[in-house]
């Protein structure tokens, strides 16, 4: 495994990428209404990306080994959805929980984030599923800091959204990231305290917690993208970019609309 510490100059480039991601979310959140369709949601975000950022959408025509190119600059997963959700003909009604997925490349460096965004009136346990996972972004996004390990911040999810009475998806995980979109570390969403690998100063990486309300089994789709719950149960999950620092964490991808963090 080899984990690229940035250089001053990198950290820098990827402030304003995970600013730009963020600001992206901030942006199409007015737009997240019943009766709009996720291609429609796709549309904004792209022309936002392309005409105003001057970003590129990182998603769009991605293709890792054995994937179709991705077809959209964002990711739509409602509901059941876990992730990776396709944006289409979906229109959006009252009730649903959505994730919005944004990654945005500026100056050849990656900005990545993700928010749960709430259509019209939502149930109470929808909801709560939503808060939880929020809450368990940031109780790993605590664990940052030069000398913890990856262990800690998988622990540290793992163990409260167990305690709530969720489960954590296994076959998906948070990544290094820079001039790469996905690069090492991968960032388990649970685990073991003090194992893995040591934080320094200098890595950037994602945190990104899939959370189920029901069991962690997934499926995916024919549309060799989207992935869901195996047992139908609801799913929700937020991201952040995330610094080591030589004292904790910076979050690159706060922006103006981010909801506060969680501290217990």
């Amino acid at each position: 495994m080899t984990v690229s510490i940035k250089s001053q100059d990198e950290i820098e480039k990827m402030r304003v990428a995970g600013r730009l991601a963020g600001e992206v979310l901030d942006f199409i959140e007015p737009f997240v209404k019943a009766g709009i369709t996720t291609e429609e949601l796709d549309r904004l975000c792209h022309d936002y990306m392309v005409n105003v950022q001057k970003t590129i959408p990182a998603p769009l025509n991605y293709a890792p080994p054995g994937h179709r190119p991705y077809p959209k600059s964002i990711c739509t997963s409602i509901n059941h959805q876990i992730c990776h959700g396709v944006p289409g003909e979906k229109v959006l009604k009252n009730g649903d929980i959505l994730n919005i997925d944004i990654t945005v490349i500026k100056d050849g460096y990656h900005g990545d984030t993700s928010r749960m965004f709430c259509v019209g009136e939502v149930a109470p346990h929808a909801r709560r599923l939503c808060e939880i996972t929020h809450e368990c972004l940031w109780l790993g996004i605590n664990q940052v800091k030069p000398g913890n390990r990856l262990g800690d911040i998988g622990s540290a999810i793992q163990k409260h959204a167990e305690k709530n009475g969720y489960s954590v998806v296994r076959e998906y995980c948070g990544h290094g990231i820079g001039v790469n979109f996905h690069e090492d570390p991968q960032v388990l969403h649970y685990g073991s305290p003090g194992t893995g690998l040591t934080l320094m100063p200098g890595m950037t990486f994602t945190i990104e917690p899939m959370v189920n309300a029901g069991k962690p089994g997934i499926r995916h789709l024919g549309d060799g993208w989207t992935v869901v719950t195996k047992d139908h149960s609801l799913s929700a999950q937020w991201e952040h970019t995330i610094l080591v620092t030589d004292t904790g964490y910076e979050v690159l991808t706060l922006s103006a609309g981010s909801p506060p963090g969680f501290q217990p």
